[in-house]
């Protein structure tokens, strides 16, 4: 963020594009903490566990930060398993497409 301004995300480094769909997974996710299924976070296949990530809806161009908390099955065919809040800040009810940048390190 400079200035106050987000960083574009023709800056942002692209880590991939694809379906997300939302979930809902009751106890702890793989990192150990409970799951907070209206927290900002996501379940990933193979990035680490803590990372953060923005995700642009492609249709509105909504985006949010959210932390990898979690792993999807290897099985399903989405690029992102978001949380139920993360999904609503989206704007995704059910499947969305979505692009999925490297977020910024917060300067502080």
């Amino acid at each position: 963020m400079r200035g106050g301004r987000p960083t574009p995300f023709s800056q942002l480094r692209p880590l991939g594009s694809g379906r997300a769909v939302w979930y809902q997974h009751p106890g702890r996710t793989a990192s150990g903490e409970n799951f907070n299924p209206n927290g900002l976070t996501a379940a990933h296949r193979t990035l680490p566990l803590g990372t953060r990530v923005r995700v642009v809806n492609k249709k509105n161009g909504r985006s949010v930060v959210v932390r990898i908390n979690a792993r999807k099955p290897a099985k399903l065919n989405y690029a992102i398993d978001l949380s139920r809040g993360s999904a609503r800040v989206l704007g995704i009810e059910g499947v969305g497409s979505v692009a999925i940048y490297k977020a910024r390190a917060r300067v502080v």
